[in-house]
């Protein structure tokens, strides 16, 4: 239906199709609109860093926990909260946060002597977008955390006590031993991430909305705003940029999956 409708001009405040424009919105779309492309270039970029902070930071805490250090529920319980949490409610946190006058963020810069480094952080077209990254990393880290964690404690005993007495501990063993094993799960967090990142919304449009300047904007904001901010009364456009993003995720997902899995076999 999505697709069909991207081939009219769907006028809202008719109701109806009201002109077969063809293939004139795609044209359009790839070939003269700029904001379309800032926001493909925002979204891939969200899509791309953040499973590579998020898998490590969660690895890092389930390693944590499987040595059993001290609190460790407590710890478990404090990261996996924020995946409990909607969007719409960590967003009014986070802008609490990144408040500039009384924001943790540049309190805790102006403790240690940084107040230099205080600013605000979602004000700049440099510095929004990486403070919406972290936000969802803080989001998701538990998630990932708790799913990496049950992979290593279905590791055999026996791996890792083989390792030990071949001599391999600390760095060695979890490089040469943990991760290898992990592998399966780690690509599939890494595909999952990068989806889930490619259609950020509701947490850039309770923070941002896409500014400053499309610094955040993403594609599903655009259509969103093409569809019912801008009065443009046609919903075929914003059609259109939702099927060539479904495409653009599609392929970049069965590309991923794709590199992944085979490097995943030729290293085993």
């Amino acid at each position: 239906m999505t697709f069909y409708n991207s081939l009219h001009t769907l006028r809202m405040d008719l109701g109806m199709l009201t002109e077969f424009v063809g293939f004139e919105h795609f044209r359009e779309i790839l070939t003269t609109d700029d904001v379309f492309w800032k926001a493909a270039r925002n979204s891939l970029t969200w899509g791309i860093v953040a499973p590579l902070v998020d898998i490590p930071l969660a690895l890092m805490l389930a390693l944590t926990l499987h040595a059993r250090v001290p609190f460790a529920r407590v710890f478990r319980t404090v990261w996996f909260t924020p995946v409990l949490m909607s969007y719409p409610v960590v967003g009014v946190i986070w802008l609490w946060v990144y408040n500039y006058d009384w924001g943790m963020a540049n309190l805790a810069l102006r403790a240690v002597g940084l107040g230099g480094f205080a600013q605000a952080w979602l004000a700049s077209p440099a510095t929004a977008l990486p403070a919406l990254i972290l936000v969802t990393t803080w989001m998701f880290a538990g998630f990932n955390m708790v799913v990496l964690l049950a992979a290593i404690h279905a590791i055999p005993p026996e791996y890792l006590e083989a390792a030990t007495v071949d001599g391999a501990a600390g760095w060695r063993r979890l490089l040469h031993i943990i991760v290898p094993l992990l592998r399966p799960t780690i690509v599939n967090l890494a595909i999952l991430d990068f989806i889930g990142k490619m259609k950020q919304f509701a947490l850039v449009w309770v923070m941002t909305r896409g500014g400053p300047m499309w610094g955040t904007e993403t594609v599903a904001t655009y259509v969103v705003k093409r569809a019912f901010e801008w009065k443009t009364l046609d919903l075929g456009y914003p059609s259109a940029i939702a099927v060539i993003w479904f495409v653009i995720i599609f392929g970049l997902s069965l590309l991923l999956t794709r590199v992944l899995q085979r490097r995943e076999a030729l290293e085993f």
